[in-house]
């Protein structure tokens, strides 16, 4: 299905995983969300600056690349789109669903999680990433969901910000998620979503 900005996503099967681990998710932590004061209703953060700036790459961490995902998870629900552009692969999402050994679905059936996302560098800020959460949002309708989760860090302000200008909303905080990154903290968001069947 191409989008109106010219931006091709498909479905693909787990083998296309390689291919998809190829673009980076890594991002500069410039800054911090301080999450002792998010302003809600929607949870917005102020930001405290970061020095120095450090490069986090969540593909480095053990268990955490993608081709890594077929040997922890059973990925037979989820669903894994891709987005192309003339130059090739420009973006990509996973969506967790039915999945019993994913925390974060609480064993729900009208629950989706977006597991991943990821824009490729010279692709951010056009487009990309807005047009692979809408593709999850029609997807987990399709299974008759009603709500759209996903995590974030508050190291990661850039995507607390893409997540609230897409209508998710501050679900809950949770400081010692990462015992091995007790400086990062766990954001959840959540939108509703409008079951396809209703």
């Amino acid at each position: 299905m191409k989008s109106s900005s010219g931006i091709d996503i498909r479905e693909e099967s787990i083998e296309i995983l390689t291919e998809y681990s190829t673009i980076p998710i890594s991002f500069l932590v410039e800054s911090i969300a301080d999450v002792d004061a998010p302003k809600l209703p929607g949870g917005s953060f102020t930001e405290l600056k970061q020095n120095p700036a450090y490069l986090k790459d969540y593909d480095s961490e053990p268990g955490h690349h993608p081709t890594e995902w077929p040997d922890r998870f059973d990925l037979s629900n989820w669903g894994i789109f891709v987005a192309r552009e003339a130059a090739g692969l420009v973006g990509g999402i996973a969506v967790a669903y039915g999945s019993p050994e994913i925390d974060m679905l609480d064993g729900r059936t009208d629950l989706a999680v977006v597991w991943d996302l990821r824009v490729s560098t010279e692709a951010r800020r056009r487009g990309v990433g807005a047009a692979l959460i809408a593709k999850a949002e029609s997807w987990a309708g399709d299974r008759n969901c009603r709500e759209l989760e996903v995590e974030t860090q508050n190291i990661n302000v850039p995507a607390c910000r893409f997540y609230q200008d897409r209508g998710f909303r501050l679900k809950r905080i949770d400081r010692y998620a990462y015992p091995g990154f007790p400086r990062e903290v766990q954001i959840v968001w959540s939108k509703p979503i409008f079951p396809t069947s209703q």
